[in-house]
């Protein structure tokens, strides 16, 4: 039995026991996170340098990809250099910072989700209005009412599950650390807190997820009064790499902190998390380009200005 205070560092889950399968993973990984940095960097770098793409919508997108490229970087490179030198510690410190920043970054990214569509409904829905709902400072407003509620939601949860008593050992059942298994060491019953703290939490991204089903029915509706099929076509364009990242998120979210307990298993929940919090940043850039020419066309002239210079 040991005490929170005495712990120095916890024991994370490791995705294989051979060297050969855990030299396999860090290549893996290796090559999902280079690809994660190239795709949202390019768009960041995109989107600063471009004066085209200087609207709300890719305002909004620059803030996603940043919030992409921190997320993966904070469970991505500890899990790899734990394959890489064979251990699976990883410090009291570097275990509450992965927890408040994937606790940041995670509700700073939904709740910008949440004003994306938001966006998107006064572009369509309130077309006359755009330039007044959706001025460069209510833009920043809003992004940073998203980044500021986001770092005290983290820090509340990051201090209330440090604050608990684990005494059930050291042993993180998962590549990185996460609230739930870390209440699974506490050994009294101040968890209940922070049980409380994620039900009201799920409850608020439950808020957001009604608004943003709510805020497409109406664009669905809005689109479908369109005359021209050119036009509804131009707004479904605007509206689907949004809708499609939600959905990834939403999807890969619920199945990783919902699925019944008859079907749970260290490989499933493995695997799981990895779709949760490895896949979604890693496709994000791939599904907002995808039938967006005014980002491809900016994306490729920074390529091309990128192989120019190094000619």
């Amino acid at each position: 039995m040991s005490n929170s205070s005495s712990l120095n560092e916890f024991l994370l889950l490791a995705f294989a026991d051979t060297r050969e399968l855990q030299l396999l993973h860090f290549s893996l990984f290796l090559g999902i996170y280079l690809a994660a940095l190239l795709g949202n960097g390019l768009i960041i770098t995109a989107v600063a340098c471009d004066h085209r793409l200087h609207t709300p919508m890719y305002f909004f997108l620059l803030n996603l990809s940043l919030l992409d490229l921190g997320t993966i970087s904070t469970t991505v490179p500890k899990s790899m250099a734990n394959s890489l030198w064979d251990t699976k510690a990883i410090s009291y410190s570097g275990c509450a910072a992965q927890i408040f920043s994937f606790f940041f970054l995670s509700s700073t990214e939904f709740s910008l989700l949440t004003v994306m569509a938001y966006d998107r409904y006064v572009a369509i829905c309130r077309p006359l209005h755009y330039g007044t709902l959706m001025g460069s400072r209510a833009c920043v407003k809003m992004a940073a009412a998203a980044w500021a509620s986001a770092f005290l939601h983290a820090l509340l949860h990051t201090a209330n599950t440090f604050s608990i008593p684990l005494c059930q050992g050291n042993t993180v059942d998962q590549f990185f650390c996460e609230v739930p298994h870390l209440l699974k060491l506490s050994c009294s019953d101040s968890y209940l807190r922070e049980i409380g703290l994620l039900v009201v939490s799920a409850c608020l991204i439950f808020g957001c997820f009604v608004f943003i089903v709510l805020s497409y029915v109406q664009i669905f509706t809005a689109v479908l009064r369109i005359p021209s099929e050119q036009g509804q076509n131009k707004a479904f364009s605007m509206c689907t790499p949004h809708l499609a990242v939600v959905s990834l998120c939403v999807s890969t979210g619920m199945f990783a902190y919902l699925k019944p307990p008859s079907i749970s298993s260290p490989v499933l929940n493995l695997v799981v998390t990895v779709l949760n919090s490895v896949v979604p940043p890693t496709m994000n850039p791939l599904i907002y380009s995808m039938r967006n020419k005014e980002l491809q066309d900016a994306v490729r002239k920074l390529i091309q200005l990128l192989l120019f210079q190094h000619q």
